[in-house]
């Protein structure tokens, strides 16, 4: 009788170990990635370097560059002001047929990229094999960078009915992050490659003093100002 008690014992502390050892770890039904980070974290934006170019074509009839010409530099100039990174690589064809045009088709370049507020320092000259090209256009071009949004599924790839785990789809917050890719102004903020500016400390201890002396901290607005935001919501 006392050998049988203690092997019931012995058979009840072994369940225990491996009940308590079964709960150690994550259930099996739910995806590991579920236990780090958040929703959104799975699916984050990507981002994809990207080069854009312009050839800007010289006619050796002319002697300067043409106006069709000079304002696709011109907005070319002020898509990198923009959103361009790196140094505006400015390219003219090597042993090409008109060597003195397109000396004077870089310099003309050169004097659009500083007036739209491009220094020298910032330009980078190169040349490039015409390989026996009939046109040997000068080429420009610069870095930039594109948001990629991620791969949503299809709700006709998923098994809703499966709510073994009682997790969230993966198709939950990829269309947020959809959204978030195709409003990002500039990509290259999600590498972390701008420099913040220095908070106004002086700003944040005028917001201080008002939030302890219970005062409001928002900016006030005149009747006007009033007026015309509630035209414009209305």
């Amino acid at each position: 009788m006392l050998k049988q008690k203690h092997l019931l014992i012995g058979a009840a502390l072994g369940g225990l170990a491996l009940l308590s050892a079964c709960q150690s770890g994550p259930p099996s039904n739910v995806p590991t990635e579920y236990f780090t980070g958040t929703t959104l974290d799975r699916n984050a934006i990507g981002v994809k370097e990207h080069t854009e170019y312009l050839e800007v074509q010289m006619d050796p009839r002319d002697t300067q560059l043409r106006i069709p010409e000079v304002m696709k530099v011109q907005g070319f100039l002020d898509s990198y002001t923009d959103i361009g990174h790196g140094p505006l690589v400015v390219s003219m064809p090597r042993d090409g047929d008109n060597p003195q045009l397109a000396v004077g088709a870089v310099s003309e370049i050169r004097d659009l990229a500083w007036e739209a507020g491009v220094g020298y320092e910032e330009m980078l000259g190169a040349a490039y094999d015409a390989n026996g090209r009939s046109a040997t256009p000068i080429v420009m071009a610069f870095k930039t960078y594109k948001a990629i949004a991620p791969d949503c599924p299809t709700m006709g790839e998923l098994d809703v009915t499966n709510a073994i785990s009682n997790s969230d789809l993966p198709s939950l917050g990829c269309a947020i992050r959809t959204n978030m890719a195709a409003m990002i102004a500039e990509p290259a903020d999600l590498l972390g490659k701008r420099e913040f500016d220095e908070g106004d400390l002086m700003r944040k201890n005028v917001q201080l003093d008002l939030w302890r002396q219970g005062s409001g901290t928002a900016a006030t607005r005149s009747a006007a100002e009033s007026a015309i935001v509630s035209n414009a919501v209305n």
